[in-house]
């Protein structure tokens, strides 16, 4: 009988944490304040309007105190992120942020003419699969190996966000604005020869996380990932203890 129960609320526990994959949501949001920042480099920038702008290039860190929709996916406290856009500051304070799909960002769309779209998206959900190390967003100190790669990595997300997509992935570089007018992105930083091998390698059959950007018009846009379907189904799971145990309290 107890392991026809536990499994009962295993199941029901999943049936709960679907929806939040299943369906979109009409309003999905984070409250998220910048309290710092994991893995990273300052690098010198060229591109979302900036001129040689010293940047922070790597995770941000992101404490989350509350979420709606497709937002409760992730727990309350740290989540690490990647800048979308140079033209924005990160939040000071706490500000609901909406949960977008990754093609939809970053906002607002008026200096790129529009959203990065689909295929930029793939270019951008594949780095991330392939080349993304979950421990430049534990706390430090951090090696200056995970500074350097982290720092590369960003770079990697502005080249494909602000540069013309090109004919073929071995033209990525980092090192040269190759979009003609004000679009474009370059980069003085050392590991850009990182950055490059990264981008060359996205053939489109590498593995593709499942990202999401946390928006807010007036702040920077963030890049972050969905947490493991074993982390939602834990959380319906939870969500499932809790009321059995008020209705045996009740009881």
């Amino acid at each position: 009988m107890i392991k026809v129960k536990i499994s009962a609320i295993l199941f029901v526990g999943l049936i709960l944490a679907l929806p939040y994959t299943a369906q979109a949501y009409p309003v999905s949001t984070v409250d998220i304040v910048n309290t710092g920042y994991g893995a990273n480099e300052i690098i010198s920038v060229w591109g979302g309007g900036q001129e040689g702008l010293n940047v922070h290039a790597g995770v941000y860190t992101l404490d989350k105190t509350y979420g709606a929709g497709e937002g409760k996916l992730w727990s309350n406290g740290p989540i690490g992120g990647f800048c979308t856009e140079l033209s924005e500051l990160a939040p000071d304070s706490t500000l609901s942020y909406n949960v977008i799909e990754l093609e939809g960002g970053p906002v607002p769309t008026s200096f790129l003419g529009g959203a990065m779209g689909s295929e930029k998206a793939d270019y951008i959900r594949e780095l991330w699969g392939r080349f993304y190390d979950p421990s430049w967003t534990y706390n430090g100190p951090f090696y200056w190996k995970q500074n350097r790669e982290a720092g590369a990595f960003a770079a990697a997300i502005w080249e494909i966000v602000y540069e013309d997509l090109p004919a073929s992935p071995l033209k990525w570089n980092t090192k040269i604005d190759s979009t003609p007018g004000d679009l474009g992105f370059r980069c003085d930083y050392d590991a850009t020869n990182i950055a490059n091998s990264w981008l060359h390698a996205l053939d489109g059959t590498g593995p593709k996380a499942d990202l999401r950007v946390f928006s807010y018009k007036g702040s920077q846009d963030y890049i972050v990932q969905v947490p493991e379907p074993t982390t939602i189904a834990l959380l319906g799971l939870g969500s499932v203890l809790s009321m059995v145990r008020r209705k045996r309290n009740a009881a």
